[in-house]
């Protein structure tokens, strides 16, 4: 199959180097991979590496998380499977894209696949628990036949490291333009619903985590809000995400008081700035456009 990964970039810092360490390490390498820049001002386009990169530059302002990743793949759209990858997602080892690769060559209807993604080294107990619980040790498959089991579940996905079959992805209509988060989350929705599977999978694995502060998790949860609030048609092909709020909830405190301890203070705080910041987003149509720029982490969108 004939592969083409696309990176957006802004500033990718000290973890780039690692970045393009890990894909250059990989025994099945993409045949093009194409950096989507959005005017970055450190050593981000300066790396060796980058001569072999096509290069799209775009003004700040003008990234959109879709969007631009649309426009990446319009601009070069001659693969039979579209890679992404994020900035500061770092493959685990050198069957990571392979092993990504391989379930859309053993199963023809798997449209859309994401990989594990493991935390970082170092990372605290709370990013630790996130990606332990939302990243499991076994693979999984889903469809619209396994809906009930998987709940809203069954449509997650993450472009920090996926893979779309081209022809599953044009079907479904590609990325959309205009969404404050989650394009891949609709992409593979949409995917699911025209008939395709999506595959988990478990050993295609990148260190990808965020130690985030007790204010960025109200802003990130604010903007998930706001994103199931505009994208209610999942709620009404998957489920609603209350239980699963709910489990997450019960498995950190449960980590944490058994790993982390001195993080339960933290861990309090950050649970009511999820709930709150994640009901203001439902409702963000009630509250005053001043107060939904403040309270968001993307604050392009409200422009």
């Amino acid at each position: 199959m004939k592969t083409i990964l696309y990176i957006p970039t802004l500033n990718a810092g000290r973890l780039w180097s690692s970045v393009i360490q890990g894909i250059n390490k990989q025994l099945i390498q993409p045949d093009r991979i194409v950096i989507i820049d959005s005017g970055s001002t450190d050593d981000t386009l300066l790396h060796p590496s980058m001569k072999d990169f096509e290069i799209i530059h775009i003004d700040k302002k003008d990234f959109d998380h879709g969007g631009t990743r649309q426009m990446a793949v319009n601009r070069f759209p001659d693969a039979d499977l579209y890679l992404f990858l994020t900035q500061d997602a770092i493959l685990a080892n050198e069957h990571s894209l392979g092993n990504l690769i391989k379930v859309f060559d053993e199963n023809p209807q798997v449209g859309v696949a994401y990989g594990r993604q493991l935390p970082h080294i170092g990372s605290k107990g709370l990013e630790t628990h996130a990606r332990l619980f939302n990243y499991p040790a076994n693979s999984q498959l889903r469809g619209l036949a396994s809906r009930s089991k998987y709940g809203i579940k069954t449509a997650s996905c993450s472009n920090s490291f996926a893979a779309y079959r081209k022809t599953a992805f044009e079907e479904a209509g590609g990325f959309p333009s205009g969404t404050i988060l989650g394009e891949d989350v609709i992409a593979a929705g949409r995917i699911i619903l025209n008939g395709w599977q999506l595959a988990y999978v478990a050993d295609a694995q990148a260190y990808h985590s965020h130690s985030y502060s007790v204010k960025e998790e109200f802003k990130r949860y604010f903007d998930i809000g706001v994103f199931h609030a505009t994208n209610s048609w999942i709620f009404q092909h998957f489920g609603h995400a209350e239980s699963e709020g709910f489990r997450y909830v019960k498995s950190e405190f449960s980590y944490i008081i058994k790993h982390r301890a001195t993080e339960l203070p933290k861990a309090f705080f950050s649970t009511g700035a999820k709930w709150l910041g994640y009901k203001l987003g439902l409702f963000h149509k009630y509250l005053p456009s001043t107060w939904n720029k403040h309270f968001s982490m993307h604050k392009a969108y409200w422009k």
